[in-house]
């Protein structure tokens, strides 16, 4: 919250959160900063549909509330926060290294079938059905 002013939250399963982080750290390196069409041209490719001004603008607010970004003084132009580099990184980093990978072990149409987390998620479904086959039972 900045002067009052709120902002709803990027949510980490969000994947328009997820291609803005991926946008800021591309944007982190540039010295004139980044407007928002610079940033629709970016997230337009991501999401593979067209962007309205209106909704980047909405999303810049709620990166500057937030403190990922900041507006450089008299421009239209914005730049990525120290702040807002961490957090981008680290997100962005432990979606793709560690959520995605993850996933493809315990998702069932995907999984490899010999794999350690595979083998264990299998035996944590089967223990949680019989559990509940028992709950039943009892009440």
């Amino acid at each position: 919250m900045v002067d009052a002013q709120r902002a709803s939250a990027l949510r980490f399963e969000d994947e328009r959160v997820h291609a803005l982080l991926h946008a800021l750290v591309l944007f982190r390196l540039l010295p004139d900063g980044f407007s928002n069409g610079d940033l629709r041209a970016r997230l337009e490719p991501l999401q593979g549909r067209h962007i309205k001004p209106g909704a980047i603008t909405y999303d810049l607010r709620r990166l500057r509330l937030h403190g990922l970004i900041r507006r450089i003084p008299r421009t239209h132009r914005y730049e990525v926060t120290p702040r807002g580099l961490r957090y981008a990184l680290f997100f962005t980093r432990s979606f793709d290294r560690l959520f995605r990978p993850g996933l493809a072990f315990v998702l069932p149409d995907q999984a490899l079938s010999h794999s350690p987390l595979t083998t264990s998620f299998r035996r944590l479904e089967r223990a949680m059905t019989l559990w509940t086959q028992q709950a039943k039972l009892a009440s």
